[in-house]
């Protein structure tokens, strides 16, 4: 596979500087803490953990950042600009970013599946699902096409910036302040790096929602089953593992990853989701009438409470972490070592979540809906 120039530079090259992550140190942190959501806010599973973050008292949310994924891009950024609306956080701006992947397309994962059998999520490629998903986002369309939004269509617009343009300059004005947490695939991040080589290095740290080391395979949770025979492939990394690759590898003061293993037993039930719907709050009504998609884990919802509050980790370890880009049967497969087994061709040591306690999760999940809305 040949690369082009810009891409195989960032692949041999960035030196990385990985801190050690100390959650006591990060849930100290005086005054507002600043921070970038990057997502493919396809509705409600998508967009519920944005308003997690955009409601705390000590987050300020500097901008969201979009790209595909789990739905295409210009549907996500419909979405996400009717939620502000409708929660009265206007004064966010959104910036719209990648539509595809830098090298993966729907074309080339065909031919992949051709080669080596289906994949069970393949997100805004998605035709049919599989049988064993009693919950599952039927929404399959070209990238050009916004169907109708359940909420509403919004009257605002995205900034004229990209979004890569946009975490670029964002991060160069306070540089060591502003975290990035990215919930959905990478490529926006790799773009931005490609604008900006320092990109990383300026951001205070990265927490990420990805990657898929050992997660529980036999829990009777039906999206668990697809790593019973592919246990180290996880979607955000799979839609655009090349991306993915230059994130890691970029010089980042610090990398939090919460990966698939984290939110195995979490779960959005019927229970859960009345008690932040009983809310009154314009955020809770939001939830009531249109984020309220039951059955799925908490997988980005773990990922924005991670980084929220860090206590809610009960295990965690270091590892070195790398993805496969080659294009044979662990095309965008995780890859770790222990620290010091690792190949060292720039692969970071990053902080893994294990484990959480999801009593808080869902604690904080209802309590940061139920809150008043900030001013702007």
């Amino acid at each position: 596979m040949i690369f082009p120039a810009r891409l195989r530079s960032r692949f041999a090259g960035a030196a990385v500087a990985s801190l050690l992550f100390s959650a006591a140190a990060l849930a100290a942190d005086p005054g507002k803490r600043l921070v970038i959501i990057d997502q493919d806010a396809f509705g409600g599973v998508n967009i519920d953990p944005m308003v997690m973050v955009i409601q705390d008292p000590q987050a300020e949310v500097l901008g969201l950042t979009i790209e595909s994924g789990d739905g295409w891009l210009k549907e996500s950024v419909a979405h996400t600009l009717r939620m502000l609306e409708l929660i009265g956080r206007t004064d966010i701006p959104v910036a719209a970013g990648a539509t595809y992947p830098l090298l993966n397309s729907e074309e080339a994962t065909k031919r992949w599946e051709k080669l080596y059998g289906k994949m069970p999520y393949k997100g805004a490629w998605m035709e049919t699902w599989p049988s064993y998903n009693t919950a599952n986002r039927p929404h399959y369309h070209a990238a050009e096409v916004v169907p109708p939004l359940e909420e509403g269509e919004p009257t605002t617009k995205p900034i004229a910036e990209s979004a890569a343009q946009f975490l670029v300059r964002k991060v160069r004005e306070a540089p060591g302040e502003i975290s990035i947490l990215a919930l959905g695939p990478f490529t926006n991040l790799a773009l931005a790096i490609e604008l900006d080589p320092q990109f990383a290095a300026n951001a205070k740290e990265l927490v990420i929602m990805g990657g898929s080391f050992n997660p529980d395979a036999s829990s009777l949770d039906e999206f668990s089953r697809q790593f019973i025979n592919s246990p180290r492939v996880e979607f955000n990394i799979r839609w655009d593992p090349e991306a993915a690759r230059i994130m890691l590898h970029a010089p980042w003061r610090k990398i939090v990853v919460v990966p698939t293993d984290a939110t195995v037993g979490t779960k959005m039930t019927p229970a859960l989701a009345a008690q932040v719907a009983a809310g009154a709050t314009p955020a809770a009504r939001y939830f009531a009438q249109f984020g309220h998609e039951t059955g799925f884990p908490m997988w980005d919802e773990t990922g924005a409470a991670v980084w929220l509050d860090p206590t809610i980790i009960t295990r965690s370890d270091r590892v070195a972490m790398d993805v496969d880009i080659d294009h044979g049967a662990n095309y965008g497969a995780t890859l770790s070592w222990f620290e010091g087994f690792n190949p060292g061709l720039g692969e970071p040591i990053v902080t893994v979540v294990r484990a959480i306690d999801i009593p808080q999760l869902e604690r904080r999940f209802v309590a940061e809906f139920a809150r008043p809305p900030s001013p702007p």
